[in-house]
């Protein structure tokens, strides 16, 4: 006969507090810290204390208009080559992207007698393909961006110059100011906007507007959420059904949107082009999103810091000339500053790991 098999009773129940799980918050000073553009929101003031206290004609509206518009020629580009290093690559061929757009334009419709609208448009397709292709590139070869992209920037340094003095016998283009549809295309790209007291360059108000656009697809989006991720760690982004390649592909292109832009922009300005121009300017924009708070190695940074390092770059290259100092200082002021940004973000992003 067997006997019955005793059940080992059941661990007593804890009884529910009902209490929510405590979610421990940062502080607002953490809050800040973390904020990537914090560093160069700091340097940017102090810059223009420096100069509005050491050099009168900074002083002026005029001046103020001219500083608006020389970082608005960095800011355009530095915004797309910002959210490319945020999604952890690198693109040394957009300083020749923009002339290679500006040179398509002018000499496809010089060339062929066309409307202004026609070469630029056609220009654009050309950006986008040359995006596309450093894209695609990076993917398939798996070859890192700064080898692809500087390939890319000397294919495009030869074809700027061989096409341009092939088909014009010169290093320039034509001036195309007498062209149907030039007047239509400089009102939206190079216009001067008349604001009572001082006139602007449309240009800066299609830099804040990208700026907003490039922050809200950065915070409020998606796509946002996958350019940090593959930034971070694309190997983990790919694990949870980010689309990698299709996010990396798409940052190169918004690159090429951007230098096209700026492309029609000093087109439409000069109504010709010099071949040879853009070349060194790929660094200005790295240096631009670097000062900005961007992260060499990827996954952080902010299309508004970006925006504040052009403008920091803006009222170094115009308060050097209103101080009345030799110009050719201003190199030497660039290697400072990035080498002061680099250590000044790693101590802010360091700080804010270690406030609660």
């Amino acid at each position: 006969m067997s006997s019955p098999v005793a059940t080992p009773p059941s661990p007593p129940s804890t009884p529910s507090t009902g209490a929510e799980p405590v979610r421990v918050q940062r502080s607002l000073g953490a809050r800040i810290l973390s904020r990537p553009e914090v560093g160069s929101l700091a340097a940017a003031i102090a810059i223009f204390v420096f100069f509005f206290a050491i050099a009168p004609p900074f002083r002026t509206a005029e001046a103020f208009s001219t500083i608006l518009y020389s970082a608005s020629t960095i800011g355009i580009v530095a915004l797309g080559v910002a959210l490319l290093m945020i999604g952890g690559e690198f693109d040394l061929s957009s300083g020749v992207q923009v002339t290679t757009a500006a040179l398509a334009s002018s000499m496809i419709s010089y060339q062929f007698s066309l409307n202004a609208w026609v070469g630029a448009l056609a220009s654009l397709v050309i950006a986008l393909a040359i995006g596309f292709l450093n894209g695609w590139l990076l993917i398939k070869t798996k070859l890192p961006s700064f080898l692809i992209t500087l390939s890319t920037f000397f294919m495009l340094q030869g074809i700027n110059l061989g096409v341009t003095k092939l088909l014009t016998g010169a290093v320039a283009t034509q001036n195309i100011s007498d062209l149907d549809g030039f007047d239509s295309a400089k009102a939206i790209f190079a216009a001067d906007v008349n604001l009572g007291f001082v006139n602007v360059k449309v240009s800066v108000f299609w830099w804040i507007l990208f700026t907003l656009v490039a922050t809200w697809i950065l915070l409020r989006t998606r796509t946002g959420n996958w350019i940090f991720a593959v930034g971070g760690n694309q190997d983990s982004a790919r694990a949870v059904g980010v689309p990698v390649a299709k996010v990396k592909i798409g940052l190169f292109m918004g690159v090429a949107f951007c230098a096209w832009f700026l492309g029609q922009h000093l087109l439409f300005n000069f109504s010709t082009v010099q071949a040879g121009l853009g070349v060194g300017n790929e660094l200005i924009y790295i240096v631009a999103a670097v000062v900005g708070g961007a992260l060499l190695t990827g996954g952080y940074g902010s299309a508004i810091g970006a925006a504040i390092g052009a403008f920091i770059f803006g009222m170094t290259t115009q308060g050097i000339v209103y101080a009345g100092w030799d110009p050719n200082w201003f190199k030497t002021f660039l290697g400072v500053m990035l080498l002061l940004a680099v250590l000044l973000n790693l101590y802010v992003k360091n700080s804010a790991s270690r406030r609660k």
